[in-house]
């Protein structure tokens, strides 16, 4: 390890412990002082952005989720004023008994300590880390891509302007270097940092996973599957699809494929009306292809087995004719990444088999995956969507990154 970064891994670790003193009036006082902060250096951070995106080609996927503007500023603020509003679940007892013998133990919610994120083309993945690590007394190691690197730079530095002020130590927070090479350090700083989440592509938490010592908190993949059943309502339908679908392509929560039962292709023209008009490529089964004579013929695709199990990211989605729900569960078991799965039914014991049958964080029924979203769950933002099962599962937001230990007061007491 190179002296340099282990000298950074080294600060962070010392600030974190710094982080327990402060009050929670203080930390909230931090926060929107930085949302604040935010929003008065608008133009310095989209100056910033700019620097980025001008590398970057429009039709890249990334580019929606690198690019900032004023309002998304906004949102990011707003979403910092919501963690502040929350209330810390640090010092919270989960448990406590008295022993027979009179030994008193708790369980209390604690911070985990040094939490580690590698994301790539998503700024605003700045802001809602240190938000949800500094509400929960963690401090937090920041690796933004390549492709971001000016505009993490710019949000870095007006997080840690905000502490200054506040006299607390600056090195709760810290960006890397945006090469690969700082990667790699953070993925075996096994005395430093406690965990690593991940966020972005298949390829990217497939590499950390593979190489990381710290522990590892997969996340942010999701191939997306929508289940149109034989009692499903097409008025529904069309507007769930089309949100799932078209909201924000470049997020994990949208849909990638439609599955449709046999029966409905009659109304796949009406479900698919709505993609037409806001241009969506698709790729289509068989069945469904020679069914979507309304589709224009230039957004149009024959299907092949490379289009399931693909998150596109995208203005694009396949489409795959099922002959029942079996069917349809039987392929998502196969491709899903168990991120979000929605089903549309007016048929309760098909929906309630639907959703105890599929293995994702979150199943939808009659509504869309687009919900799935820390601040959309109630929690206020988020550090990233668990795809695993260990830990947490799901938006992790503040109790996802806290941790618990026991305490245990005696008075005199000694173990035969």
């Amino acid at each position: 390890m190179e002296l340099k970064l282990e000298e950074t891994f080294l600060n962070v670790r010392n600030a974190s412990r710094t982080l327990i003193e402060l009050s929670n009036e203080v930390i909230n006082k931090i926060l929107l002082a930085i949302a604040e902060r935010a929003i008065a250096n608008t133009a310095i951070i989209l100056e910033e952005n700019k620097k980025d995106l001008d590398r970057m080609d429009v039709n890249d996927p990334k580019y929606d989720r690198l690019l900032l503007t004023a309002d998304r500023i906004e949102g990011i603020a707003n979403d910092i004023r919501n963690v502040a509003g929350l209330k810390s679940p640090v010092g919270k007892v989960l448990d406590r008994n008295v022993l027979e013998n009179g030994l008193e133990i708790s369980k209390v919610r604690v911070p985990i300590g040094v939490i580690g994120v590698i994301y790539e083309a998503r700024p605003n993945v700045s802001f809602d880390v240190f938000s949800l690590c500094f509400k929960t007394k963690n401090a937090c190691i920041l690796k933004g891509g390549s492709d971001a690197e000016f505009s993490n730079i710019a949000i870095v530095s007006i997080i840690k302007q905000v502490l200054e002020v506040y006299g607390v130590d600056s090195n709760v927070i810290n960006l890397l270097p945006a090469d690969r090479s700082a990667t790699t350090e953070m993925l075996n700083a096994t005395d430093y940092v406690d965990i690593i989440i991940p966020r972005g592509s298949q390829g990217l938490i497939n590499y950390v996973r593979e190489h990381a010592k710290v522990p590892v908190i997969e996340t942010g993949a999701g191939i997306v599957h929508t289940y149109f059943d034989k009692d499903g309502d097409v008025s529904k339908g069309t507007a769930i699809i089309t949100n799932a679908k078209t909201r924000r392509v470049s997020v994990c929560n949208s849909l990638d494929c439609l599955l449709i039962h046999e029966s409905q292709l009659k109304n796949l023209n009406k479900l698919t009306s709505e993609l037409a008009k806001q241009n969506t490529i698709i790729y289509a089964d068989e069945s469904s292809y020679k069914e979507l004579t309304n589709y224009p013929k230039e957004l149009l695709n024959k299907a092949d087995t490379t289009h399931f199990g693909t998150e596109f990211l995208a203005n694009k989605m396949a489409i795959k004719t099922v002959k029942n729900l079996d069917n349809a569960l039987n392929h998502i078991a196969k491709y899903s990444s168990k991120h979000s799965e929605a089903i549309i039914s007016e048929n309760t014991e098909t929906i309630e088999k639907y959703l105890n049958n599929v293995d994702a964080a979150a199943v939808y029924a009659n509504a869309s995956t687009a919900y799935t979203d820390g601040a959309q769950f109630g929690l206020g933002a988020e550090i990233g969507i668990s795809t695993q099962k260990l830990h947490a599962r799901g938006p992790m937001a503040l109790d996802e990154i806290t941790s618990y230990k026991w305490i245990v007061k005696g008075n005199g007491h000694i173990r035969n």
